[in-house]
């Protein structure tokens, strides 16, 4: 099975215009456009009953002391841990192509309304979920795409990697809110096939291209 993308090429920098942040003309960073990347695939197993998305930065740092501070950076070798950016389950046996846009098209304080998404599709919570909950003007439940917002001041690039798993199931049996571990967890020994897409992102002026 393979999985491609008109937004990006495997390996390269994912647009801002996907993206939670972009650098800002003044300060570090602002709010981007967030829309979902496109996506599609083929060679799907003829045994496909659904399929389940999921994005997730491997490259988060463990500790937050000297993430996005004035005058600090955040090594590259600190320890690195996952952050979940979209999770969707029960995607159709059929389904070949996600549009660009079609899951998300902003960022929505709060986030956006889940779990049911488009394409009859159930979505999970992402780790802003988690990362906004002590925010008042920003805390809520995540469902859905949000895209790359790495710290401005890490020295690591971060990679953001798609993974389309095809199932013999044709529907997770989640209670939501889920996240990117519990479908993870729900779908072992049920995947047929899967296939990877990884985009890479920074907000480093260090590290620009």
């Amino acid at each position: 099975m393979k999985l491609t993308s008109q937004s990006f090429a495997d390996g390269a920098r994912i647009p801002g215009e996907f993206a939670f942040c972009i650098p800002a003309s003044e300060g570090h960073a602002c709010l981007g456009s967030n829309r979902n990347p496109h996506l599609a695939w083929s060679g799907a197993p003829d045994a496909t009953r659904s399929f389940a998305l999921i994005c997730h930065d491997p490259d988060v740092p463990s500790q937050g002391d000297d993430v996005n501070q004035e005058g600090r950076s955040v090594p590259a070798s600190l320890p690195r841990v996952d952050f979940f950016h979209w999770v969707a389950v029960n995607l159709p046996a059929d389904l070949r192509e996600i549009g660009a846009g079609s899951f998300s098209q902003e960022v929505v304080p709060g986030g956006k309304p889940g779990p049911d998404g488009p394409l009859r599709s159930r979505q999970g919570i992402n780790d802003y979920t988690g990362w906004f909950a002590g925010d008042e003007s920003m805390r809520g439940n995540y469902y859905g795409y949000d895209g790359p917002c790495p710290p401005w001041n890490d020295e690591l690039l971060h990679h953001y990697v798609f993974t389309l798993y095809a199932l013999d199931i044709e529907h997770c049996a989640l209670e939501a809110p889920f996240t990117g571990t519990q479908v993870r967890n729900a779908i072992a020994g049920h995947v047929l096939a899967e296939a990877h897409l990884t985009g890479v992102y920074s907000l480093n002026p260090a590290l620009a291209d």
